[in-house]
Order: structure tokens, then sequence, then C-alpha cells
């Protein structure tokens, strides 16, 4: 006979377990070494009984109105309570915790019942993250200035009818292109990848493809593959897309601010469509930073009112990223003593959206080279600072120039030719800052010189004439034809050629052209062309639009 280590009292040494399975209830001993067992125990030892007559026991105790709910008699919490079950700490701690892991805690036993939640990673990564993350829309309805994912846009309707095709984003930085990547994503339940072509390899797309359809396979779950940047892609690299996105094992979201016709190999381009998003306006970049205003509501900022929002919102030239980041950055200078709204504004740089390598280099020049041709001085002279303030090679403003003195100007100002040779020696020798003197000398007496497109367009209609066929190839005239052989002076080469200077004025009777094309002529007498643009008032309208 043996103490029960729970409760005390004494019981066979071969009941013991029995008797702590009982709660202390049954198999205790008497004096004369007899034991209570319960009804259902019989006098066969519980190790001998059936698994069934056990589960009937064990059942029949813990429904006695004697007995306290036990736990499961495997579970570690089981073994903590029957070696101490009058422990407060040990009761909170076989507590359910319905599901969540408890920290470990050294508190008092009162805090026990109550603990902290555990903040999750994604939450600290969230408050780290810069204002532009955190502000990214989470459905396609707080998307904004994007009418493609509006009520009524293709790609919103693509989505309804689950049927996303392989597409590429064109727009300028900060107008969405990831944003509306990732609620494609989520918005047509599909799973969803994000590469980026400056640190994607072959190997580990092809990896993704190889995913993409065992999930397909296994559970009919689609993938969406986002690639951003997806110009910086090699011509290989572009081509690695080709058989899984026809086959449509995955959907492809590529991600540019290239134009995808100079960009996107035609052979992928063709397997998607092209979606170009609109450049935001004011109006739209103000209700972002609105917005952000709203939900950063721990920003008790008094200096960033109404005024300094369209302020910002102008800064940012359509750019949402630009202009959460300024807003940013004047909340916290905000915070500073001392600070006022005028320090705020100067203390922000402007970032010029100019890249020389890509569509705004030519968009550039070319409104420089038109605004020169419209006699335009404001404009081009507004064009120039901005290609030089963003680091534009003067040379290749010069040699615009040149050009623009033949093709623009040409026979009715000869000496724009020399200018502009002249102001792209300048700018060779001098360099910047000071050969942007030049170029606006050159570009002023340029948009004011009077404009002759003659010789111009004398060499298209040459040109074109050579398209036509047996023009190409027609025979020079024997008497216009070199002969620097006597071979070829026993042929007549040039035998009945009149030289021009041997004759008074230089007046002589010849023909020039083939003789297919004689009498035909290329210049034409007009300097410009002959279109009314319908924006000028004609003579009879002048008098009563001055009276009006």
């Amino acid at each position: 006979m043996v103490d029960c280590p729970i409760c005390s009292k004494p019981v066979l040494e071969r009941d013991i377990n029995d008797h702590i399975d009982s709660a202390c209830q049954s198999y205790l001993a008497d004096q004369n070494g007899s034991t209570q067992k319960p009804a259902a125990a019989a006098a066969v030892h519980s190790f001998f009984q059936p698994s069934a007559s056990k589960r009937s026991s064990t059942k029949q105790v813990t429904s006695s109105p004697t007995s306290s709910p036990l736990p499961t008699r495997n579970h570690p919490e089981d073994k903590i309570k029957r070696e101490l079950p009058d422990s407060p700490q040990l009761q909170n701690a076989a507590a359910p915790s319905n599901g969540t892991k408890r920290p470990v805690e050294d508190g008092p036993a009162e805090n026990a019942s109550s603990p902290p939640p555990k903040r999750s990673k994604t939450t600290a990564l969230q408050k780290v993250a810069p204002l532009a993350e955190r502000m990214r829309p989470r459905t396609l309805d707080e998307v904004c200035g994007q009418e493609l994912v509006g009520p009524n846009g293709v790609i919103r309707g693509l989505i309804e009818q689950d049927r996303v095709p392989s597409m590429i984003l064109w727009g300028g930085p900060g107008t969405g292109k990831t944003t509306i990547a990732r609620l494609i994503a989520h918005t047509a339940g599909c799973r969803f990848v994000e590469i980026n072509s400056t640190s994607s390899g072959v190997g580990e797309v092809k990896k993704l493809f190889a995913d993409a359809r065992n999930e397909l396979a296994l559970t009919g779950r689609k993938t969406i593959i986002f690639c951003d940047e997806i110009h910086r892609f090699s011509k290989s690299q572009q081509d690695v897309f080709l058989g899984p996105v026809e086959a449509g094992q995955v959907t492809l979201i590529g991600a540019t601010t290239e134009n995808p016709s100079f960009k996107v190999v035609n052979a992928l381009l063709s397997r998607c469509r092209t979606f170009t998003l609109a450049k935001l306006s004011e109006e739209h970049i103000v209700t972002i930073l609105r917005r952000a205003l709203e939900r950063e509501g721990n920003y008790e900022a008094s200096l960033v009112d109404e005024e300094l929002v369209k302020y910002l919102a102008a800064f940012a030239d359509g750019d949402a990223r630009t202009g959460l980041n300024l807003l940013e950055l004047a909340m916290d200078l905000s915070n500073r003593p001392k600070m006022t709204k005028d320090n705020i504004k100067k203390s922000l740089t402007q970032t010029l959206v100019y890249d020389r390598a890509g569509d705004q280099h030519y968009d550039t020049i070319s409104a420089f080279h038109k605004s020169l041709r419209g006699s335009d001085p404001d404009a081009a002279l507004y064009y120039l600072a901005r290609m030089l303030q963003s680091g534009e090679d003067p040379l290749y403003v010069a040699r615009r120039l040149i050009v623009v003195a033949s093709e623009d100007i040409g026979l009715a100002d000869n000496t724009m030719l020399s200018l502009a040779t002249a102001t792209y020696a300048a700018c060779e020798k001098i360099g910047m800052p000071e050969c942007r003197i030049n170029l606006a000398h050159a570009t002023v007496a340029m948009a004011l010189s009077p404009k002759s497109t003659r010789s111009y367009r004398g060499l298209n209609n040459a040109m074109a004439a050579l398209s036509e066929p047996g023009i190409a190839g027609l025979p020079v005239p024997v008497h216009l034809r070199n002969a620097p052989t006597k071979l070829m002076k026993e042929l007549g080469y040039g035998k009945e050629y009149k030289y021009n200077p041997d004759y008074l004025e230089g007046h002589v009777i010849q023909e020039y052209l083939p003789e297919k094309l004689r009498g035909r002529t290329f210049l034409e007498d007009r300097d410009l062309g002959t279109k009314l643009d319908p924006d000028i008032p004609h003579e009879d309208e002048v008098y009563e639009y001055d009276l009006g």
C-alpha cells in the first residue's frame, strides 16, 4: 500500500495509475486492504480490460457529477495539472488559447490570462515602408486616374469575365503599373509571382514556369507572373516567355516605362495586349494626397494644408509616388520647430522626368524642332532649357540646329546654316555651361527667321521619283558622262558636252536629265505649302471677329 502523490490517500500499489486516472476518486484502500473500485471495473485489472471497456470506464468517470472535466490523457498540460492541480498559474496555462501561440511571460499571474497580442512581421514591415508603399490601393475602386480599371474599364471587364490575358502595361513612373498588376491577381484569385528584370535570370524564370504548371495541374489555379521593367530583359530572355504565354500556362503582365514597340520583341508583343496608362493629372494627385492625409491620422501637421497639397501635386508632375514622397517629407519637416511653409517649399527638390535614352529624349527634341519650325521662340527656349537642365548633350542640340537651318529655313536665309555650324563649333570648344548662350542665340535667330522648304521638298520629290518603276536605273546621257580613258573617249563619252563658263552668261541649250525624265521638274517655285489652317479666320471673318 502506498500514498497517492496527489491526494496523499492510501492506494494499493497496483491501483495507483487507475486511482490517478479517476481524478483521485476511486481505488482508495481502507485499513483492511480492500479497494473501492468503480462499478464498471469488475474484478479484472484495467490493464487486462479491452479498450472498449477502458473507454466506457473513462466516460463514466468523466460524466460523474463529482468529477471535473479532464483533459486528454496524453496532453502535456494533463501531466502538469496532475502534479499541481491547485496552482492558479497552471490552471491559466491549461485554459484554451483559441489557437494563438502564447508567448513566454515572467509577469504576475493576473496578466497571464490576457497577454498582449504578438505583433506580426507584416505590420512591422508596413510600419517602416514609405508612405507611397503604405498608400497603395487595396481595391480597383481605389485606383485613381486610370479608366482602364474604372467601372467601365477594359481591364475590369476582362477580370469580371475571368479572361485576364497576358498584357504589357506601358506608362510613366508613378502611374500605377505595379499596383494594377497586383490588384488584377488579387481580384482574379490567381497565384501571383513578382519578378524584376534587373535581378531575375532565365533559370529562375523557367523554374517559375514549372511551378505554374504544377499549380495548374494540382489545384486548377492560374499563375500571374508580373515582370517589372520588362524592357530591360534582353531579346533572348524575352523569348523564354513565348512558349508558356502562348500555351496559357502563365499569364504575363509586363510593366515598362519605355515604348514597347521598340523595347519588347515583336513575337512576345503579338502574344500580349498593350495597355497605355495615362499620366495622372494634377487633380488626381491632389485626390491621392488628400487620401493619404486622411489615412495617416497620426500626423498633426498644421502646415500641410490644402494650398501646400496643391503645390505638391503640381510639383509631382503626374507621378503619384513622387507626390507621396514629397508629402511625407513635408509632414516630417512640419514637426520641426520654427518651420514655415516657405521653408518646406525650399526644401523640396524636383526631379526632372527626362531619360536621355528613352521616349522623353526623342519627344523633347521633336518638340524643340517643331517649335523652331513654327517660329515660336518662347516654346523653343523652354524645350532648350528643359534639355540642358536635364543634362542633355549640347552637341546633340547643336546638330539638330544644323538640320533645321537647311530643312526648315533653307533658301529663305542661307546664313542660318553658317550660324548653325558656328554654334556647333562653339559648343565643342567651350562646353557647358557657357555654350548654352550660343545655343540660345542660334535658337532665337532660327525661330525668327523666314522659312523655306523649297530645297527640302525638291529633294523629296526626286526621291519619290526613284520609287517609280524603271526610273532608278535610267542611263546617264552620254554627253554628261566622264571620259578618263581613251576607250571612253572613242565611245563618245562627254563629246557633245557644252562647258557653260565658255558661253555668254553661261547660257546654253543642253539636256541634263535622262531622256525618259525630260521636261519633268522636282523643284517647286513656292517656298512653303498652299494649305489653309481652318483655325485661322478668313478675310470675310476678320471684320466680324474684330468687332466682336
